[in-house]
């Protein structure tokens, strides 16, 4: 039997499939002009590199800012679910996931069976966002990766004052323009970003084990200040910390194709 999760984002479109209970492939991609074209791209790619013919996935679940408009998808669930029981099915200890994504910031509480039991977002400010980061690191010519390990060798941060990312942007490029060096700005940003999640934290109770899931979860800047300010270390992704909410999404299909 194999199954589907397909999770389109606001930056990224992921699919990975499930086969007898075991994670066979999974795609990143940026996505396309509109959620079906980024579906459809990345589940055609998943398929092609697995050998895996489209007939023979017996269930495919969509989830993520697109889920509802992706025609060939049997069901669609929201993202808190899927990324709760994802980060269940690869980390079983794990109690709460902070979930880091393009467009939106989610602090999710788990029970041990990866059911819900809270959650809570951020406003609607990009502040906290994966694009908020993408477009900090733009002005200072790295990927976002760059932009975590560069941070590392700081020791003097810079002080973002605005919690606005549009001021936050005036700000970094006045520092640029003063000749502040690259790894204090970077550090600077890292922090901010990391002090906005950690506010959303204090919303919900949060338990060990503690992950964190998404593409900022790449960037390690952010997750050493997080680990710092929480006080714990974050458990660690055997897999690409972005593909969660698809695994979810996949091994939910699995669950719904049972019950038919």
């Amino acid at each position: 039997m194999v199954f589907a999760g397909i999770d389109i984002g606001s930056l990224t479109g992921k699919a990975l499939l499930l086969k007898d209970n075991e994670i066979v492939g999974f795609k990143v991609i940026r996505v396309k002009k509109t959620p079906i074209e980024t579906a459809e791209s990345v589940f055609e790619i998943v398929l092609s590199e697995t050998n895996i013919n489209k007939e023979d996935v017996n269930f495919i679940v969509s989830t993520g800012y697109g889920r509802d408009n992706i025609p060939f998808s049997n069901k669609s669930v929201t993202e808190i679910t899927c990324h709760g029981i994802g980060a269940h099915f690869l980390l079983p200890s794990v109690r709460t996931i902070i979930d880091i994504g393009g467009q939106d910031c989610k602090v999710i509480s788990i029970d041990r069976t990866g059911k819900l039991i809270d959650f809570g977002m951020n406003e609607k400010c990009s502040a906290g966002t994966g694009r908020y980061l993408e477009i900090m690191a733009d002005l200072l010519h790295l990927s976002l990766t760059e932009l975590g390990t560069i941070s590392l060798k700081s020791k003097a941060p810079i002080n973002l004052k605005s919690t606005c990312s549009i001021y936050a942007q005036a700000e970094v490029l006045q520092y640029i323009s003063s000749g502040f060096k690259k790894a204090n700005i970077a550090a600077g940003i890292n922090k901010a970003m990391a002090e906005r999640v950690f506010s959303m934290t204090k919303r919900i109770k949060v338990k060990k084990d503690i992950a964190i899931s998404g593409g900022v979860a790449k960037n390690i800047g952010v997750v050493r200040y997080l680990e710092e300010m929480l006080g714990e270390r974050f458990l660690k992704m055997s897999l690409d910390p972005q593909i969660v909410g698809a695994l979810g999404a996949a091994y939910i299909a699995s669950q719904r194709y049972k019950r038919l």
